[in-house]
């Protein structure tokens, strides 16, 4: 299985997220323990399977 490190500015937000979700001006993921996070105003720029990294970007 492919888990990813949550990269926004520069920073990992959240590791070992499976699941991802552009919501209107969101993107919602979860981890492989079920934690839910939301990022607003955000948008996916880069998906690096990889190294392993989801890079999101402030709109």
């Amino acid at each position: 299985m492919c888990e990813f490190n949550v990269i926004l500015n520069g920073k990992t937000e959240i590791r070992d997220v499976i699941y991802a979700k552009i919501d209107g001006d969101k993107v919602i993921v979860k981890n492989i323990l079920g934690q839910a996070k939301e990022f607003q105003g955000c948008k996916i720029t880069e998906v690096d399977v990889p190294n392993a990294r989801l890079v999101l970007t402030q709109e």
